[in-house]
């Protein structure tokens, strides 16, 4: 009987792993420049934990979660986003009660249950971020700056920026019933979502993708013209935050995001050019959820980007560029790669008996080695050292053994020379520190 991976999943193999790794690694170091701190979550949490934050008629909520039933009687969910379980993991663990501002990030797996098309997943992975205990539009502004560094380490080149206000809750009420009297002459040509929609969350109706349905919408209302003193004053104060880091944005009316917890600040980043699902990331602010949860009213600003979608916007980007090149720096100096650094080419059986010596004193020096355990031929065995990306080839045969010296063979420039045996690893380390001076200088 064969198996295949669910619907909407999929296997991510060695050579796709580097890039992953890769693309961590950047995000952790930009989260380390930022002041952040990890955090982790578990995988599924109570359902209600997410019916109540993300919006009991939102289409996560209705159709997309994946809840289950345990042995206790327990109804669970997969986690369908990141805020909910960071927010119930910052007040249950006491966090909330040191006070100041808290700066927390994440990177893992979720799960919706979604209809999979190009950049789209029922098991998708996000990096997020989420900062506790500040109310100003700069917070606001330096959760956009860390993502757009993030996707500028990367090389990410093109992506837009779209900022907008939703408002809290007096001004948004008047917005709501503004954007229902609108709606009204066209509610029963819309579709199904819409009108449910339309009863319940209304904002979420400027989330429809469905052209039938954007074609009814006609001149509807700014939510940005029902904005309350205190809301207009932050959302100025985030443009004017936004002018002094020299970060260009749009100002798009349209955007509330698909979640009922926004408030004031919602932004979104996207890559034009690579499909219908061309949003890379967005977040905004959520300053009631902590209090809803039983902790003490306390302002809160996060985004997730996807890194499914991140990472096919970046090789698409490059696909007629440099990818080979690009894809070959990433295997031979992150330093995460799975490529091993060294390949040891063995011929002839005397050659086998300094394999393990080799290999043993390569990993103590913190040198990734393989070896080829099969005994094929030179030529074969220098063609997956190739394969394989390796830095050098270190080649021992029969004569090598006898003399107590290997032929070290750099893979890039095809150059050999003979090094005693027993000064291997301090040669390669020697080399690996050179390299390494190198590329910062």
């Amino acid at each position: 009987m064969k198996f295949s991976a669910p619907r909407g999943t999929k296997d991510i193999l060695p050579e796709e792993a580097a890039r992953w790794q890769w693309l961590e690694a950047q995000f952790r170091e930009q989260c380390r420049l930022y002041g952040f701190q990890e955090i982790r979550t578990p995988l599924f949490e109570e359902t209600e934990l997410f019916a109540r934050s993300t919006g009991e008629e939102t289409e996560i909520v209705t159709k997309q979660m994946y809840t289950f039933t345990d042995r206790g009687g327990r109804s669970l969910t997969l986690r369908p986003e990141g805020t909910p379980g960071v927010v119930r993991a910052y007040l249950q663990s006491g966090m909330a009660d040191k006070g100041g501002v808290q700066r927390l990030f994440y990177f893992g797996p979720f799960f919706r249950y979604e209809r999979p098309q190009a950049g789209r997943f029922r098991q998708f992975h996000q990096a997020g971020v989420e900062v506790f205990g500040t109310d100003g539009p700069q917070m606001d502004a330096e959760v956009i700056a860390l993502l757009l560094d993030f996707l500028k380490s990367l090389g990410i080149e093109g992506a837009v920026l779209k900022i907008n206000s939703t408002g809290c809750k007096v001004c948004r009420e008047a917005y709501r019933e503004a954007l229902r009297k609108a709606l009204a002459p066209v509610l029963d040509q819309l579709c199904e979502w819409c009108q449910e929609r339309y009863k319940g969350n209304t904002l979420r109706i400027l989330d429809e993708k469905r052209p039938s349905c954007r074609a009814l919408f006609g001149d509807l209302p700014s939510i940005l013209d029902y904005l309350d003193e205190g809301c207009k004053e932050h959302f100025a104060g985030l443009r004017a935050q936004l002018d002094l880091l020299k970060i260009p944005y749009e100002i798009d009316p349209k955007i509330v995001r698909g979640l009922d917890y926004y408030t004031r600040t919602v932004f979104e980043v996207s890559q034009p050019g690579i499909g219908a699902q061309d949003a890379l990331g967005g977040g905004g602010r959520y300053d009631n959820m902590v209090e809803e949860f039983g902790g003490k009213p306390t302002p809160a600003v996060g985004w997730a980007a996807g890194v499914d979608r991140i990472l096919g916007a970046l090789f698409d980007q490059k696909k007629n560029k440099d990818v080979e090149e690009f894809l070959l720096q990433i295997r031979r100096h992150h330093a995460y790669s799975l490529s091993p650094k060294v390949f040891i080419v063995n011929i002839g059986l005397e050659a086998r008996r300094y394999i393990l010596p080799l290999l043993n004193a390569l990993h103590n020096a913190q040198i990734s080695a393989i070896d080829d355990p099969l005994g094929r031929s030179p030529k074969t065995q220098m063609k997956e050292a190739a394969q394989r990306n390796c830095r050098w080839a270190v080649i021992i045969g029969e004569n090598e053994s006898r003399q107590g010296i290997v032929k070290l063979h750099d893979m890039e420039s095809g150059s050999e020379s003979d090094i005693n045996r027993d000064n291997l690893a301090q040669e390669l380390r020697k080399r690996l520190a050179e390299e390494k001076k190198a590329t910062t200088e």
